[in-house]
Order: C-alpha cells, then sequence, then structure tokens
C-alpha cells in the first residue's frame, strides 16, 4: 500500500508549525534535536509542549539558540548541512528546501543565486526548522505527499527590505503554482520556510484523497487569530484505492524547442516507465511559435519516475501535475478464432453485464502481416468471431 500524508493547511503553514505537526505525529524529537545540533550552531535545540490553540489541542515546537548577528549566503549554509550528521536523503532534502529559497530571493532581488544574502531565513531558528522538517520528513517515512490549497493572509508585514503586502515576495514566488485558498485573516499564514517546503515536498494539492488514517498531528504557529486556530494538521495514513473511483495523476508539458525524434524517444521511454498512457497535441505557443503539449497519465506511484524522465529527455524547464479520478470498465483477457488463427484481446463489461470486445493491435498486425491481408480485415474478422461465440 501507498504511505501517504495530508496537509491540512487550514490557517497557513510555517516552518515551525511544520516541524511541531511532524513531532505529534510521531517522529522523535530527539532525532531532530541529534540532526540539528550537528549543524554547528552555538546552543541549537528544539523544545516542544503541548498548547491550546482556540480550544483546540496541539503541539508547539520552540527553537532555543544563542543570540547572533550572522546573516549567510546560500553556499554557507549548505556547507553547514553536509557537515552535520544527516542521511543523504536528508541532506538532499534540506539543500533542495534551502535552493528553492534562494532561487525565489534571487528573483525577487534581481541577483544570482549565489548573491543571495539571506536575512530571517538565514537565522539559526529557520535554518532549525527547514533542516529539521527535512529530516522529519525523512522519518515519517511517507511516499506521497498531498496538500489543501493554502491561505496566506491578509494585509502588510515588516521584513528586512522594509514594509510589504502579504503575501512577501520570496513568498509569491514561491506558491506560483500552487492553488491559494482566500483569507481576510489579518497577518502572515503562510511564510517563506513554509512556502518553500510546500513547493519543494508537496507532490499535489487538492481535497482530502481517499486514504485510512493511521494518525493525526497538530502543528501549533506562534500567533493566536481571533476567528480561527492556528493550527496545520498532518494525516498520515494508507491511500485507499477505489474501484470506481481510481486516482491517477496527470502530468503535462508543452514543448517549442525540442525535435520531434527527441520526443519520439520521450514516448518510448515513459511507455516503458509504466504510464496508462502518453500523447501529444498541437499547439501555438507564444511568439506564434507551433509546440506540443506532451501529456502523461501515471499512478501516484510512478510520478517520481515520469517527472525525471521528462526532464531529463525534453528541454522542458516544468511540468503541471494534478490527480484525477477515472472510472474503468471490468475488463479481462479473451482470445478469438479467426479463419487465419487465435487473436488475443480484452472484454470490459458495462454496468449491466454487456460485453465489449477490443482487440489487441499486435495480435492483429501479426496475422495481417504473416497472411498479407488488410488490418482492417483482421479487426472485423475477430469482432464477428466474438459476436458469434459470445
Amino acid at each position: 500500500m501507498t504511505k501517504i500524508a495530508y496537509l491540512d493547511c487550514g490557517s497557513g503553514i510555517s516552518g515551525d508549525m511544520t516541524l511541531a505537526a511532524l513531532v505529534d505525529a510521531g517522529v522523535s524529537l530527539d532525532a531532530l534535536n541529534d540532526a540539528v545540533g550537528s549543524l554547528g550552531l552555538p546552543g541549537l535545540r528544539l523544545r516542544a509542549e503541548e498548547v491550546r490553540k482556540q480550544g483546540f489541542r496541539a503541539k508547539q515546537v520552540i527553537v532555543e539558540y544563542e543570540p547572533e548577528h550572522t546573516h549567510r549566503h546560500l553556499s554557507h549554509i549548505l556547507a553547514m548541512i553536509d557537515a552535520g550528521q544527516l542521511s543523504t536523503k536528508q541532506q538532499d532534502l534540506a539543500r533542495r528546501i534551502f535552493t528553492r529559497l534562494a532561487e525565489a530571493e534571487a528573483k525577487v532581488h534581481g541577483v544570482p543565486v549565489e548573491k543571495v544574502h539571506f536575512h530571517e531565513v538565514g537565522a539559526a531558528d529557520s535554518i532549525a526548522d527547514i533542516v529539521g522538517a527535512a529530516v522529519g520528513w525523512d522519518l515519517l517515512g511517507v511516499d506521497r505527499i498531498v496538500a489543501s490549497p493554502v491561505p496566506t493572509g491578509m494585509g502588510r508585514i515588516k521584513i528586512a527590505h522594509g514594509q510589504c503586502s502579504i503575501p512577501a515576495p520570496a513568498t509569491a514566488e514561491l506558491l506560483c503554482g500552487v492553488p491559494l485558498a482566500a483569507s481576510t485573516t489579518e497577518g502572515e499564514l503562510t511564510t517563506p520556510t513554509g512556502a518553500a517546503i510546500l513547493a519543494t515536498l508537496v507532490d499535489s494539492f487538492g481535497p482530502l484523497p481517499s486514504m485510512k488514517i493511521e494518525r493525526i498531528g497538530y502543528g501549533a504557529g506562534q500567533k493566536d487569530f481571533e476567528r480561527q486556530p492556528n493550527i496545520l494538521r498532518l494525516l498520515v495514513g494508507e491511500m485507499v484505492e477505489m474501484d470506481s473511483d481510481e486516482r491517477i495523476c496527470v502530468l503535462e508539458t508543452n514543448l517549442d524547442d525540442t525535435d520531434g525524434e527527441v520526443i519520439g524517444y520521450c514516448i518510448s521511454r515513459l511507455w516503458d516507465a509504466g504510464s496508462l498512457d502518453v500523447y501529444t497535441t498541437a499547439i501555438g505557443m507564444k511568439k506564434n511559435r507551433p509546440g506540443v503539449k506532451l501529456s502523461v497519465l501515471c499512478r501516484p506511484e510512478n510520478v517520481p519516475a515520469v517527472e525525471d524522465i521528462l526532464f531529463r529527455e525534453t528541454t522542458t524547464l516544468g511540468v503541471r501535475r494534478w490527480m484525477a479520478a477515472r472510472d474503468v470498465l471490468h475488463r479481462q483477457p479473451h482470445d478469438v478464432v479467426t479463419p487465419w488463427g487465435p487473436i488475443e484481446g480484452k472484454v470490459g463489461r458495462l454496468s449491466d453485464g454487456t460485453p465489449r470486445f477490443s482487440p489487441e493491435f499486435e495480435s492483429c498486425r501479426r496475422i495481417a502481416m504473416e497472411h498479407q491481408v488488410p488490418l482492417c480485415e483482421v479487426y472485423e474478422a475477430a469482432r464477428k468471431a466474438f459476436d458469434a461465440g459470445d
């Protein structure tokens, strides 16, 4: 079974809320302290306590550290992560989150990534939040992460560069492509660290998927709001496959600078990776360039392999994806006998039991080639043979 986690971001998300939800869901606080304590930051330690938010119990994680006045570049933080006692996967997750943050900051300020000067997110508490979250997700051991649409809050916030509207510029960049939820709550609900965690780790966004819940973690934020509990809810369990509502993932990318031969090769690799369907659509793109939309349907567990093929085998810089439900007919293998020999196929049955026979192309093609008859005649003979024997 596929192990799945669902982030219910009803009050947004931050790094410390994520940490607290992970701890409340069963991730060892001692293991997180071992990880963040190995980063070489003086006095850095996580402390957890029970709190109440608008009458609801939740866990809150407080980051304790010695005051500092250091602003760090991405290279400093990545070196710190590499020097810590983290597993290879944990290092990779932490590096990816910080790199995603740096890319957003670089775009906002118009500087190269290596020149980004971290302010708030380069402080010890933010480093602990992100590294702790990376380690926590690894220890949670889920196969997929789904999240609800995310509210950002409203109003203005003061950052190192002055006052700005919510969401803060870097947060907004990180949330590009993420569905947002409307909110009339004054204040910052989603922070840059929370947005970076979502943008890096979440596989898809939408409603609660079909799942059997095993445990729930409640992570509290530092602020209190009048009209809602400031809580991030984390549901962990197993994905439930529904016979009449099969969940699949749709992935798409637009290509206007990839050779046709390369796209053909990519399609072959996508089929080999277990895709349910792969197809192309002719589209018009910017500057009136003709292009191709490459679409893939696959099972959720095949998403990482499919995305890797799309990024490696085409020139795309981004892949869209979303979950979809599909109904499929109950079907089973069925062979028929024609004047030229047996032909393989499948029989699907409608809801009233009516059968529908589909001959297999490869089987029909083989017969057509061997006996030098038109392919359409082979198909027709196969269907007639089924009708006669049904």
